[in-house]
């Protein structure tokens, strides 16, 4: 795939193992999308943006998932700055990708703190089971699509699932 001057959506999995202080117990799985991160930055391109889940927020947000716990080990990682965006969608999110430097790297708050992209989750209050409507399902994957020109996936640990960031980023 050609990325040169491309943004790229890369989905990754960087669903770490954290202790209770929040450190990363075991940092493989960010350690292992390093090279297919660095080939896309040697063949030119403009920007990598980073998505993945960390562990099972239902739906909602909850600071003991938030992508923020590895964002500097991602740097450190990578030896590069990397911008952490407080959300995976939306205009703000979507802004920050139009037109970035070129080599910059984002990564996205965590995918499943919206209910739309496992599709289902549990509500809060009642702890039962809600479903995400057809229509904010596609307004999800269209905010997602719209973040980069092309699509690539790093993450095989989750690659099997029928999640939006999977399935619903139209991208090629």
């Amino acid at each position: 795939i050609d990325v040169k001057g491309k943004r790229v959506f890369m989905r990754v999995d960087f669903n770490v193992p954290i202790d209770k202080k929040g450190n990363i117990r075991d940092a493989r799985r960010i350690r292992s999308a390093v090279p297919t991160i660095k080939y896309a930055l040697e063949k030119g391109a403009r920007s990598i943006v980073l998505a993945s889940h960390l562990g099972r927020p239902n739906g909602e947000y909850n600071e003991k998932f938030s992508m923020k716990l590895i964002l500097s080990e991602v740097s450190r990682i990578l030896n590069k700055k990397v911008v952490y965006l407080p959300d995976c969608v939306g205009q703000r999110v979507e802004e920050a990708c139009r037109q970035p430097p070129y080599g910059s790297i984002f990564l996205l708050e965590n995918l499943r703190f919206h209910i739309e992209e496992k599709g289902k989750g549990k509500d809060k209050k009642t702890g039962k089971k809600v479903k995400a409507s057809k229509r904010a399902v596609t307004q999800f994957r269209k905010s997602l699509s719209s973040l980069a020109d092309v699509y690539v996936n790093d993450a095989f640990g989750t690659c099997h699932r029928k999640h939006s960031s999977m399935v619903g980023v139209n991208l090629p």
